[in-house]
């Protein structure tokens, strides 16, 4: 270690040869103990992945976490793993393909999954490798994947269980579908971007003249002409399937006409007009069509109401047959012959420029069709109730707290759950005859008990389950924090985890999504190589509050936390070259800054333990970068040069122990420098706070003689502390 005595920390220089030291000496793997272990499972990254703000973020946090615990003593785990993740890789490799000139239909089914296969060896652990570099310290030797054998063993036991059951059933319903990849996606597979299209206003004839009476504003005065009723859509090719025009129970413009009839446009087919809630009365006229097969709000509606449902759109993205004259045409090539017959027959009324949002999917940026699928189901009312009763009992608890009732809002109103993909790379469903592969979700949800050898009752699963802590974001609340939890109630009868912490999302510093295709991403691959772990990782905390929901990224908070690492750096080069341990005989003679010190050190010791058992983490970093700078460096160590003996060996000792979760790489090199014994600090014990020495009276005193030196450096800017006559009295 030749870099002691260097003037600036050199981070590439050390944390290489830090994990090395922490791998080597096995302090990743839980320790023999008879203690309740802490048990931490990532939410495994995709395998087509690489490091993102995001995943720094979070795994920064779980590492801060576990590091925490580990120093607490107890047998603490933290189990690594990547996840098939179904469509982005069979994306992603299709995209290989296509660059030479190939299709997966081209190859088969059995090479291609031979390719995905082989990409996976080549680039599957990419982000794992790159979370070392993060500082990451989990138990590699336990790294999983969601198609292990065992893995898939065990997602074939859970979809046999639920199967057996009666829980899992095949029907048509409508699903989020991508005529580009084919297959049924989820909610999390589905981005909206800002899409600027039309809003046409359409007639359709009322059945009787009599019936638009008292309606002649939106139905139309030319008493020689049929009456009209005007709806507004973004998407007329889908008119072919209304099945009814709804309004609003409370719009009194219409409370006429409800329980009427309309002519479909085109089609010459009557539809009802019917009311109901969901139907906004500010949306165009405050009339809309209803289309049950291609909205999932229309398809509600068209349950209540028992509409026809007709699929007028193929999952090739083309009109079907029951489109009539139109079929086989692509969605927009229907939509401008639907359009140019509209106007023809005097049926648009008005059209203008409209933005809304467009739903896509997040793989190949095709636009999703809802539309009605035969596919496989999960049912979910009688696996939703106990997972409503254990976060309602706070046997699962949410931080921030407020995640809670959105969690237990989605989970009263859950759907059965669409488990089946059209896909070639997955978990496929083990039943004759059936092709199609489960979604990804499916065999997440069975994460935090599969990784521990799940059916089978293993030492590991015994020993470690149920897990402690799960961190994860926002987004996806439903789709795999909440399936875990029920599963995990069905399946191991017993909570997945006891606490769940949402990290904030981060944005760019305009509050822009972070988007690598759109060039606001950052890599933090490159704030390591540039500015170092400990700083990134400290910077990205030092951003955020427990109770925020986003978080603005400057990389200034990274530049900060550098420096910040510098001044430990400079703090212990002043420490070895100045070292004055104080005597048990000097310890009752303390001067006023020794007991200051010591009354900040031991409230900052305890405030540190209360804000990361509470998952304040940003609130930590903040308070230990103030007191070890501002009060620490900037006062004690000032003054310490004018006392015979001082605490700053003692002191230090302690600072480099709070610091370690945050700042891994620096406390650990220091620590091997300065207090070099058996233990790495990794694995050394956290400090426990005095609280005989927590004396507000000296703090009170310090702070008085403190603002008078201040004002005195104010009025003499040159004037050395040495030479203030007020300094006397703080070290004696």
């Amino acid at each position: 270690m030749k870099k002691e005595l260097s003037k600036a920390y050199e981070p590439k220089s050390v944390e290489e040869e830090i994990y090395s030291l922490w791998e080597k000496g096995g302090f990743f793997k839980p320790k023999k103990s008879n203690k309740k272990p802490f048990v931490v499972v990532i939410p495994p990254p995709n395998i087509t992945g690489s490091l993102h703000m995001g995943h720094a973020l979070n795994n920064s946090i779980q590492d801060i976490i576990v590091r925490y615990h580990r120093m607490r003593q107890k047998p603490t785990l933290w189990v690594p793993g990547t996840d098939h993740a179904g469509i982005a890789t069979q994306n992603v490799v299709e995209k290989e393909l296509k660059k030479e000139g190939l299709t997966r239909h081209d190859l088969g089914k059995e090479k291609f999954i031979k390719r995905v296969w082989e990409w996976k060896e080549k680039y599957g652990n990419i982000i794992l490798e790159q979370l070392k570099k993060l500082g990451c310290s989990c138990d590699w030797s336990r790294t999983r994947f969601t198609l292990d054998k065992d893995y898939v063993k065990a997602v074939e036991f859970a979809f046999k269980y639920y199967y057996k059951k009666g829980w899992i059933y095949q029907g048509p319903r409508i699903v989020n579908w991508c005529p580009r990849c084919a297959t049924a996606i989820s909610d999390i597979e589905v981005k909206y971007i800002p899409h600027k299209t039309k809003l046409w206003y359409i007639r359709y004839p009322l059945i009787s003249q009599s019936n638009a009476d008292n309606n002649t504003e939106q139905c139309g005065k030319n008493p020689y002409k049929p009456a009209f009723i005007v709806v507004a859509t973004t998407r007329p090719e889908t008119m072919l399937g209304d099945t009814a025009v709804a309004v609003n129970p409370k719009d009194k413009r219409y409370k006429n006409l409800v329980g009427k009839k309309v002519i479909l446009p085109l089609m010459n087919r009557e539809i009802p007009i019917i009311a109901d809630h969901r139907v906004d009365p500010e949306f165009g006229t405050g009339m809309v069509k209803i289309t049950p097969a291609h909205d999932a709000t229309d398809n509600k509606i068209g349950k209540e109401h028992n509409l026809e449902v007709i699929n007028v759109i193929g999952e090739n993205g083309k009109i079907t047959k029951q489109g009539g004259k139109y079929a086989n045409l692509d969605v927009l090539e229907a939509r401008k012959k639907i359009v140019a017959d509209l106007k023809q027959q005097g049926l648009i009324e008005k059209e203008e420029d409209y933005d809304h949002s467009l739903a896509v999917c997040d793989r190949c940026g095709t636009p999703i069709e809802p539309l009605i699928s035969k596919q496989w189901f999960l049912k979910m009312d009688k696996l939703a109730k106990p997972a409503i009763k254990v976060v309602k009992e706070n046997k699962i608890k949410f931080f921030p707290v407020r995640y809670k009732k959105i969690y237990l809002d989605w989970m009263e109103k859950v759907e059965d759950w669409c488990i089946s993909r059209q896909l070639w790379w997955g978990h496929k469903i083990p039943l004759k005859g059936v092709d199609d592969v489960l979604d990804t979700w499916f065999s997440s949800a069975l994460w935090p008990f599969a990784v521990f050898g799940w059916p089978k009752k293993t030492r590991d699963f015994k020993k470690f389950y149920p897990t402690t802590f799960l961190s994860t974001a926002q987004d996806i609340i439903y789709l795999w924090v909440a399936r875990m939890i029920f599963s995990s109630l069905e399946l191991c009868k017993t909570i997945p985890f006891k606490h769940v912490y949402i990290h904030a999302t981060i944005l760019t510093l305009e509050g822009k999504r972070m988007s690598k295709s759109l060039g606001t991403g950052v890599d933090p691959l490159e704030l390591i190589n540039k500015y170092g772990a400990d700083a990134t990782r400290f910077g990205l905390l030092y951003l955020t509050s427990r109770d925020q929901q986003a978080i603005r990224f400057s990389e200034d908070a990274i530049k900060a936390s550098r420096n910040f690492a510098n001044k430990i750096w400079n703090i212990n080069r002043f420490i070895q070259m100045n070292q004055r341990a104080t005597s048990k005989k000097q310890e009752a003679n303390l001067t006023l800054a020794d007991r200051w010190i010591l009354s900040r050190l031991n409230t900052i010791i305890e405030e540190t333990t209360k804000k990361i058992e509470n998952y304040q983490l940003g609130e930590a970093v903040r308070q230990l970068y103030d007191f070890v700078w501002h009060e620490y460096a900037d006062w004690y160590i000032e003054i310490s040069k004018l006392q015979k003996q001082n605490l700053n060996y003692h002191i230090f000792k302690i600072i480099l122990k709070l610091l370690h979760p945050f700042m891994p790489f620096i406390t650990e090199y220091i620590w091997q420098l300065h207090y070099k014994n058996k233990n790495a600090l990794i694995v050394s014990e956290w400090p426990k706070p005095n609280k005989k020495l927590i004396n507000k009276k000296a703090e009170s005193e310090f702070e008085k003689i403190k603002q008078k030196i201040i004002k005195i450096r104010k009025k003499n800017p040159g004037k050395k502390l040495q030479e203030i006559d007020f300094v006397k009295a703080l070290i004696q």
